[in-house]
């Protein structure tokens, strides 16, 4: 039997089949476990998804309600045992606000309000990451430097904190897994490269174990290559253009979204 995975929903939640199809296509066993559950049996999986969508509607702040729920409890305890997480979107506003990242104690970074020119609120478009020299779990078979395009869709992504530099330390000591770059792997300097004004284009933050990762982008949306955007280049544009025209429209190999979920099969041993 393969590892089972957790994908939690709370009210508001929508990605979670397109999550359970993701982790179902690496290999792994995945289960939608809704808030009306009894939170101890969430120490039966193995690891953990929180998924994107608008968690009790974002009131007060996207994820802030979610964080306060008795599931939260239980899973920093998996956490500090080790098990993996990962927050997508709202599921990384839900891992903030609960101070799961940076560390597992205390909240210390928030998912401010984009910061756009000429505009405001909720924001959608393709985007290319970098993937940065960590230790984080889900990109651990991937190399520093390798470019991601992958799909945001928030108005709420702006990684920041209200200590100065934070942000800053965190890229540092390699805390910071994704980048938000241009789509020649360069730095992106502003929008629409990095499409919220994140603090250091920070795309997603992990713990200092490792084994927890919020994270803006939507990897989920992008798992065979015919998701893909057209508007998107490089090799991964390529790659979905050839598969496209040889195989009578059809792109159904992995797309640049399930190289995390991969990663995750990887080390919970399922290959």
């Amino acid at each position: 039997m393969s590892a089972r995975v957790a994908v939690l929903q709370f009210p508001g939640v929508n990605c979670e089949a397109e999550t359970v199809s993701a982790l179902e296509r690496a290999g792994l066993t995945a289960e939608v476990f809704r808030w009306t559950r009894p939170a101890a049996e969430l120490r039966a999986f193995e690891a953990y998804v929180l998924p994107g969508g608008f968690s009790y509607q974002d009131r007060v702040r996207a994820g802030a309600l979610a964080a306060k729920d008795p599931l939260l409890a239980v899973l920093a305890e998996r956490a500090r045992e080790g098990a993996p997480v990962l927050g997508i979107c709202n599921g990384a506003q839900v891992l903030v606000e609960a101070g799961l990242v940076p560390s597992t104690d205390k909240v210390e970074l928030a998912l401010a309000r984009n910061r756009m020119p000429d505009r405001v609120g909720y924001h959608t478009r393709w985007v290319w990451c970098r993937v940065e020299a960590s230790e984080c779990v889900f990109t651990r078979g991937l190399e520093p430097g390798t470019l991601l395009p992958l799909p945001v869709a928030h108005g709420e992504g702006r990684f920041t904190s209200s200590r100065k530099g934070r942000v800053a330390e965190l890229v540092s000591s390699g805390r910071t897994p994704f980048r938000y770059v241009r789509s020649d792997g360069s730095d992106a300097t502003g929008f629409p490269d990095n499409p919220n004004g994140a603090d250091q284009a920070v795309a997603g933050v992990c713990n200092e174990q490792g084994n927890v990762l919020a994270l803006m982008p939507h990897p989920e949306r992008a798992v065979v290559l015919g998701q893909v955007s057209r508007g998107i280049g490089g090799d991964w544009g390529a790659a979905r253009d050839h598969a496209l025209a040889t195989r009578d429209g059809h792109a159904d190999e992995d797309g640049p979204g399930m190289a995390l979920f991969r990663g995750l099969a990887r080390h919970l041993g399922v290959s």
